[in-house]
Formats: C-alpha cells, structure tokens, sequence
C-alpha cells in the first residue's frame, strides 16, 4: 500500500527535503491530531506534557519514573541537508506522540494513546560541526570535558552525534516512542548506546527521588531568583543558541557490594547528609542549609572531605539544575560484583565549563564518595531552542548558517 492509501506518510519523504517536506509542514502536522484521534483521558493516567515552546520539554519537567538517553551518530556528520531532515522529522513525530497521536509513520498507534508525560528532548553533539556551513556556530564549550582524575571512561557510553532523551511515567509509552524516533531515522543515524534510567514511581514518594545508595538525590538546585539566567542560554555568543541549554550527561557506576559493607553512619558522614530525610547533618530537614562550621568536640559535624562539603557552590555561578536515574543492569561478565548498578546524571546548564567543570574538578580532587563510584561515560550536548507549529528543532541554527530551507 502507498502512503496515501495507509493515511501514513513516508519517512523516506521525510527525510528527502524539501520537496517532500513542503506540503507536510510543521502546523500541518500538528493540526491533524484532534482529528486522528480522541484526545486521550487524564484521569486514565494519560496526561499530556506541552512539546512547543521556547524550550524544550524534559528539562524543568518534573522527572517522570522512566527514562531513555539515546545516542546516536550521523552516517556522515558533514551532511547538514541529513540532519535538518533527521531534526524536523523528530520534531514532526514527537510532536504528535506527547500529545497521544500516532506518529508520521506509526505501525502501532494503539501503544502510544497514553503518553502519561511523555517528554521528548534532542541535543547536538560537537562533531557535527565540523561541516563547513555549521563550524564557524559551534558554542565555545561544546567540547569534551577535561579529563578528571577519577574518570574510568568506557568507549561505549561515549560521546555522539545526537543525543535523543526520552521521559515517561508509562514504560510501554516510552518504549513506543523510542521504537517510532529511532526506527525513523535508521538510514541517516546509527545507535551507539543506550542508557534506561528510573526513579520512584508516582506516588511512592512526595519529595527527592532516592538512588540506589539509598540517598536522597538532588535536593540542590539553583535558586529561583536566578533559575533561568543559570540555565537558559541568552543567545550573546551564539544567536541561534538562545532558548536552549547545555547537557553534561555523565555515567556514574555505583559498588553496591562495598557500599553495603559500610556501616549507616559512615554512609552519613560521606555524604553529610542523614539517610532517612536527607537532611545535612547539622539539620532536620531535607532543605536545612548546612553549617560547614559546626562542631561538636572539636571536630567538624559535616567532614571537610564529604560529598555535600565538596559539591557545595563556591560562587553563584556554580550551578546547575540536575535529574538523576538510577540503572540497574545485568552483572558484567566475568566480573566479581553481583550488580550493574549506578546513576545516570544529567546537569543543564547555560555554560557547563563556568558551572559544572569546577564543582566536578573539586570532586576529582577528593570526595568521599569517590570510593564507592566510578564515573564510566561522558558526554556534552547543546540542547537545541525550542520547537513552534512552524519552527522545527534546528531551525535557528540552519538560518544562521545560512540554509533557510532547513528552518521555518
């Protein structure tokens, strides 16, 4: 059957150009869903998470229960008509499958009615700007990091092209959405990994999620006062880049075997944080400001040496908003530990070299909780601005380089 006889569009049209693409435009799309479909019922568990706007879903968003991180590679990083077509197509897809409508393409409509808070969230990675048109765009910190001490990088969660982050309360609407966005695309990129992540699920906790530690996990976070100049990008070294963010992506593996083996308090005094509310050790609760001050019979209440002493800003510029997901995968081959376990640690950020780099370079240089995690995987993305009805992802970028075609 043709396209036109299933009702479903080609993705190999999709990605031709613009040919195929003008008569498909972004509002088009976006249009057709109430037609296709009844919108689906919140009180079923199936609420909606807006995908227009000036920034993308899936960062200040509460963290839904399940998450992907999908890298992948461009067959060639040099061809900027390929990814124009790869971003627009996304952005044609993941607009319809947030909001519980089919995608362009979709071979199994009936898994992804409920979204349940389906994000879909896409950042470029530095080598596709090695194409002539895009190199003189690339942010300055869009690069790898500097390498960290403590660092024991595996090749296979390693930098990438493109970057494909994916976020749902719904496992089955997640996996849907990650089979539509990649199978779409598979003649223009190649998977290079991907990472699942999880946290509670809705209603098992009222706070900060917990990770595989056991500890409360992100309960610093940037100011409101100055949430969005800390995170938002402002467009004054790249126009284009205005609206977007960065991402440090960062694979931290977890020895639960030794971890265990450790007593509560001297889990506590590693991190500085008590285990069963989370709260600094010179407080009661979990947002208690800490006193680094404090002592009791001479010696420090919260260790110079402990993780919370050691990531604590030392200017207002160091910081970011973070969302952790535990993983828990099968046991290495050949391997002693009886776990796969850690954290996958995602830090946004305006400018990750003036606010992540020197929290991270204090932890390299020493933090208790360094005994107990290995960082594995590392990886820097531009999360690109925002889409509109009309403006697909990218499409800033393509018109400061010169390729209106390839924007809105």
């Amino acid at each position: 059957m043709t396209p036109e006889r299933t009702g479903r569009i080609s993705r190999r049209t999709l990605l031709a150009g613009g040919a195929g693409l003008a008569g498909v435009g972004i509002g088009a799309a976006a249009g057709g869903v109430g037609r296709e479909l009844t919108p689906p019922d919140p009180a079923a568990g199936s609420y909606l998470t807006p995908f227009y706007g000036d920034h993308q879903s899936g960062i200040t968003t509460p963290g839904q229960a399940h998450a992907q991180f999908i890298g992948l590679d461009l067959v060639d990083p040099t061809d900027v008509a390929t990814l124009a077509g790869v971003l627009r197509l996304w952005t044609q897809d993941a607009s319809r499958l947030t909001q519980g409508a089919p995608s362009l393409s979709d071979t199994e409509p009936e898994l992804g009615t409920r979204p349940t808070g389906l994000t879909v969230t896409i950042g470029v990675g530095d080598r596709i700007f090695r194409a002539p048109a895009l190199a003189p765009h690339r942010p300055s910190w869009l690069k790898p990091l500097p390498p960290f001490a403590i660092d024991r990088l595996d090749p296979r969660w390693g930098q990438t092209d493109l970057l494909l982050q994916i976020g749902s309360d719904d496992p089955v609407a997640l996996a849907h959405a990650t089979r539509m966005l990649t199978a779409s695309v598979r003649r223009s990129v190649r998977v290079r990994w991907v990472q699942r992540g999880f946290r509670n699920s809705p209603g098992m906790t009222s706070g900060t999620m917990r990770n595989l530690f056991g500890q409360v996990d992100g309960t610093v976070q940037p100011a409101s006062a100055t949430h969005d100049d800390l995170l938002w990008d402002d467009g004054s070294e790249q126009s284009w880049m205005a609206g977007g963010t960065s991402l440090v992506l960062r694979r931290i593996a977890m020895h639960m075997d030794t971890w265990e083996a450790l007593d509560r308090r001297g889990r506590e005094l590693s991190t500085g944080r008590t285990l069963d509310n989370g709260a600094p050790l010179t407080g009661a609760e979990e947002f208690d400001e800490p006193d680094f001050t404090a002592t009791r019979g001479g010696i420090p209440v919260i260790p110079a040496s402990s993780h919370i002493a050691r990531a604590h800003r030392r200017s207002d510029a160091e910081q970011f908003l973070r969302r952790g997901f535990n993983y828990d995968d099968p046991p290495e081959p050949g391997g002693d530990d009886t776990s796969n376990s850690g954290l996958i640690f995602a830090a946004y950020q305006r400018n990750p070299l003036t606010q992540y780099v020197p929290v991270q370079q204090r932890l390299a240089e020493h933090d208790d909780l360094n005994e107990w995690t290995t960082p594995i995987g590392s990886s820097v993305y531009a999360i690109l601005p925002g889409a509109g009805e009309s403006r697909p992802l990218g499409a800033s970028l393509f018109a400061a380089a010169g390729r209106g075609r390839g924007g809105a």
